[in-house]
């Protein structure tokens, strides 16, 4: 049998790893996805773009949120 073995090293960006910080961004992400990306990015291009995606679905809207705030630092 062969075994994998990983060093830890990705190929792609760092992992990230959610913050007790991230919480309440979290929880606002579900329930009102705007304003959990608006507390994450502020009035970007992410931002006008969660609210397009929450005007034409709102669970497209909670995804976009929940990874905004999942992947940025």
């Amino acid at each position: 049998m062969s075994s994998i073995h990983t060093t830890g090293h990705s190929t792609g960006s760092a992992p990230s790893t959610v913050t007790m910080g991230d919480i309440p961004r979290l929880l606002l992400a579900i329930f009102l996805p705007p304003v959990g990306v608006f507390f994450q990015v502020g009035f970007g291009l992410q931002f006008w773009l969660n609210i397009l995606l929450t005007i034409l679905g709102y669970i497209p809207g909670i995804i976009h949120a929940v990874w905004i705030i999942a992947t940025r630092r």
